[in-house]
């Protein structure tokens, strides 16, 4: 009698457990089988064991299958434990498929996993193959803060140019292509190119489509995740003077330069000169020098007997004679005034 209680009890405890299993997935169950998307009970509660979310992979499965895609329980869990955006991917397949653009399953799961924490995503990049978007070049919201894009022309005129870049998205390249950075740093540099190129800034604003031709033609979509459809020329206005301003520091450093070529020739020159001033100054002492053996000289003579008083005496006149001579021949400034007067 008790081993019958028992039984009794576990099966009815089995019974109301397996009551709240097929309550708890009743509704979800229901409501694929009534869409046409049927899934299993079992399915179901192997996807509860998995801790998927089976009813936002039931409604993926219904959004699918209501636009006549078909996929299986197993690609959409996949494709979840993976990381990705279940219905953000089967929309973006939808309107693919609405717009006659080619896009599986797997490629869809590809554009989604790239573009995750890019703050882009699948359905964006379906959008912008259907309909086209315009990227600013310069970008105004990027961290350079630069509103245009300059280049000198031969002539050494500034141009600022801002263009407008019209593309769309290449669904086969966007896994692993380059992003809209990429596209404005390349349509920029061909802008600089072909405004470095002209002979004159005239030239550019005269026929502002030559840019945009020019550009074109380099193929700057190659590698990218998108395909550029056309270049825009927004605004071209006139800056500076730049072949002016690098010829004025050019001139300002060919003068500095020559100023310190010129300094230096100077300092050369006054050390010459004060060199030449010792040097007389030491001829000077030499000469002194040697007059100051003369009066030895003569009292050496004076005393072996060479010289009598009387040739001392004739010396010493002529000695006065050649002083007289030599103030007659050069009279002083004071003196030669008076005889003018």
């Amino acid at each position: 009698m008790n081993l019958t209680i028992i039984i009794l009890i576990a099966v009815v405890v089995i019974a109301l457990l397996a009551f709240g299993v097929i309550l708890s997935f009743f509704s979800v169950w229901l409501r694929a089988w009534l869409a046409g998307a049927y899934v299993g009970i079992v399915n179901l509660v192997a996807m509860r064991l998995r801790q998927v979310p089976y009813g936002l992979v039931t409604d993926a499965r219904i959004t699918a299958k209501k636009a006549g895609i078909e996929l299986t329980i197993d690609e959409l869990e996949a494709h979840f434990l993976a990381g990705g955006s279940l219905i953000p991917t089967v929309q973006a397949i939808i309107a693919a498929q609405k717009a006659g653009i080619e896009l599986n399953w797997g490629r869809a799961c590809a554009i989604d996993l790239a573009t995750k924490g890019s703050g882009k995503s699948v359905v964006e990049a379906v959008r912008t193959s259907v309909d086209p978007k315009v990227i600013d070049c310069p970008n105004p919201a990027s961290s350079s803060g630069r509103t245009t894009i300059d280049g000198v022309s031969k002539d050494g005129i500034q141009v600022k140019v801002k263009a407008r870049v019209t593309v769309r998205t290449n669904l086969d390249r966007f896994v692993g292509g380059a992003k809209e950075e990429t596209i404005i740093a390349r349509v920029g540099e061909g802008i600089v190119t072909t405004i470095g190129s002209a002979e004159s800034y005239k030239v550019v604003l005269e026929s502002p489509d030559s840019i945009s031709k020019v550009v074109l033609k380099r193929g700057l979509d190659v590698g990218t995740a998108f395909e550029i459809l056309s270049i825009d020329i927004a605004d071209v206005d006139v800056g500076e003077n730049v072949g002016a301003k690098l010829q004025e520091a050019q001139a300002e450093a060919n003068k500095n330069m020559a100023q310190a070529q010129a300094e230096i020739r100077r300092a050369a020159a006054v050390a010459l000169e004060q060199e030449m001033r010792a040097r007389v100054q030491e001829m000077q002492a030499k000469v002194v020098e040697a007059e100051a053996q003369v009066p030895l000289a003569i009292a050496e003579a004076f005393r072996s007997g060479n010289l009598g008083v009387m040739d001392y005496y004739r010396l010493q006149n002529i000695d006065s004679d050649t002083s007289m001579r030599k103030s007659i021949a050069k009279p002083e400034s004071g003196s030669a005034g008076s005889t003018a007067k």
